[in-house]
């Protein structure tokens, strides 16, 4: 049975994490409202099987009569029987509303994280996301699922016992009325040092699920350099950060566990005990069935709550899960686009008025006043050395950051007036190392684009020198490429990049090192597809093998920031400054 996810937004607010599971259950208040009224009758046999035990035993007591006792069995073979339909009716609606709600969590932590800037992005570990994606949406759905349904039976219990004993017993009320208190006030002496224990082993959690990403990350670095010692070890101090943590949270939670049900027994040990002194003592006020009744209501009352409190346990995991998942979901570091005009054609002129970007906390700006003009169908080269700001240019290019002075125009338009999300439509860029994701090589070309016939896909193959690759699979395009593009090497994940590129037609190009890291034969296959994809488009261009931008319109050598010099190749080389000597440095000598 499917749900149709509710239209509000989810609201998370880390402060209030009770209130914001509440507001996240009410927006689908049509199956938990009923799930909520259908559990009374579900769970009737927790309260009404003591009443029958009683009568049943007074009845044997007494000697009859045996009708009474066909009466009492009916009552307990229909209180059973319509357990089953109704608790699958309960778990239908009050589950359907509970996995529904974890994938509004997921769908809004991941419309959330394209939302954020990219500065974000780099700062925070991927690893980290996906823990608070996956594992902290988790323990808020085990919440959900086993807290909910032990406060509700035992709101019934509790209900169930009141009313009956105040019927028929009401001089014992007193002695119920010393549970809830006792729970209160064990619970709030957990719940400070409870919050902050699963607060710390969240973050040693998030800790280590980083440590294991960079692992995997530095992968072949670590074993070319012989340091699988030291990424072991990297790992193992994580690891122990995640044992010690989760060691002393499982310690706090056991004390109060044993304490709790050791105090709840006790009470109703003395229960018992009270009710058949009553019993002996004033024959004729309590029968043997009402004591059994009675122990019987204590007991479900005392083990109720023993289990909710041992519940506490994950109820303060998902509680925190709650604050963690509200980090991301409130994160004011946003890239600016909603509201503002929609980019529906672009031409391709680009142009840099007196723009600075300076990176938080930084010390110098990365770029300082940048005055540049590139026009559509330009091919313009950035060079530098590292930190020189190439790729803070880029990254401008594209709308990933925004200047922190000047202003960047769009086909004249100001760049901070327009939703770049929408010119990034017609944008394409080709990386120094591609990434393929998990699916055909098909999918992976026509990512994005819906209907591409497959006249489109063969002629970027084609012009991105990658139609043999293809042909030499065994399933063509439908071939699998692997986690990251695993089964296919650079050369060929970089021709499958630029056929993504070409199927999307764009006006901006940008290519950032895309041949630094290939070899001589597949440098010149891929140098050759990049000719064809820059015709008729603006290319900006990152490199740092100056043999490969000898090419281009216009040559910028930038410096500390600054734009220090501007031409074609001849003639930066004829007026011997910045970019002959990088020019010299790069030339292997004989």
């Amino acid at each position: 049975m499917t749900t149709t996810p509710a239209s509000t937004p989810v609201e998370v607010d880390g402060a209030h994490p009770v209130r914001s599971v509440f507001r996240l259950l009410g927006r689908y208040r049509s199956r938990v409202i009923p799930s909520v009224l259908i559990f009374p009758i579900k769970d009737s046999p927790q309260w009404l099987m003591p009443v029958v035990t009683a009568s049943v035993i007074d009845l044997v007591v007494s000697g009859g009569p045996l009708n009474q006792l066909a009466f009492w069995a009916a009552v307990a073979f229909v209180a059973l029987a319509q357990n089953y339909p109704t608790h699958v009716l309960w778990t239908r609606l009050f589950m359907g509303a509970v996995r529904q709600s974890g994938a509004d969590l997921r769908n809004a932590l991941a419309a959330r994280l394209q939302s954020l800037s990219i500065g974000f992005h780099t700062s925070v570990s991927s690893s980290i996301l996906q823990t608070k994606v996956v594992r902290d949406v988790e323990n808020i759905e085990l919440m959900l699922q086993q807290v909910t349904h032990a406060v509700l039976a035992q709101a019934m219990v509790i209900t169930g016992a009141l009313v009956v004993t105040a019927i028929t017993m009401p001089y014992f009320l007193p002695v119920y009325a010393l549970t809830i208190p006792i729970a209160v006030l064990m619970r709030s002496l957990l719940a400070a040092r409870s919050r902050r224990r699963n607060e710390a082993f969240r973050q040693d959690v998030e800790i280590f699920a980083s440590r294991v990403g960079e692992m995997a990350t530095l992968m072949p670095i670590t074993r070319a350099h012989g340091l699988e010692e030291t990424a072991q070890a990297r790992v193992a101090e994580g690891a122990e950060g995640v044992r010690t943590s989760g060691y002393e949270l499982d310690m706090l939670n056991g004390r109060f566990q044993s304490l709790s049900w050791v105090v709840l027994q006790l009470l109703s040990v003395g229960c018992l005990v009270t009710a058949a002194w009553v019993a002996i003592t004033d024959p004729g006020t309590i029968t043997a069935g009402q004591v059994v009744q009675l122990s019987a209501y204590f007991g479900l009352i005392t083990g109720g709550i023993t289990q909710v409190l041992m519940l506490w346990p994950i109820a303060s995991k998902g509680i925190e899960s709650v604050r963690s998942v509200a980090e991301v979901l409130a994160e004011p570091d946003l890239e600016e686009n909603e509201g503002k005009a929609v980019v529906t054609t672009v031409t391709g002129d680009l142009r840099f008025e007196r723009v600075v970007f300076r990176y938080p906390d930084a010390r110098h700006p990365a770029l300082d006043g940048i005055d540049l003009e590139v026009a559509a169908g330009e091919t313009v080269a950035f060079v530098g050395p590292s930190g020189s700001g190439k790729s803070t240019l880029l990254n401008l290019a594209l709308g990933f950051i925004r200047p922190t002075g000047g202003r960047m125009l769009l086909d004249g338009v100001d760049a901070a007036t327009l939703d770049l999300r929408t010119y990034r439509r017609q944008v394409s860029v080709v990386p120094q190392e591609s990434v393929l994701f998990e699916g055909s090589i098909r999918d992976n070309i026509t990512y994005g684009l819906g209907d591409v016939s497959d006249e489109q896909v063969r002629k970027a193959l084609d012009d991105a020198n990658a139609a043999e690759i293809i042909d030499a699979l065994p399933d063509g395009w439908d071939t699998v490429a692997g986690q990251r593009g695993a089964r296919l090497s650079g050369g060929q994940r970089q021709r499958i990049a630029i056929a993504r590129a070409l199927v999307r037609n764009p006006r901006v190009l940008l290519l950032d090192e895309a041949t630094s890291a290939l070899d001589p034969e597949s440098e010149a296959l891929v140098r050759d597809a990049l000719a064809r994809l820059m015709r008729e488009r603006t290319t900006l261009v990152v490199a740092h093998r100056l043999s490969t931008i000898r090419g281009a319109d216009r040559i910028v050598v930038l410096e500390r920031g600054k734009i220090v010099e501007i031409g074609r190749h001849d003639d930066l080389i004829a007026r011997g400054g910045r970019y002959a000597s990088l020019e010299r440095a790069q030339q292997v000598p004989e």
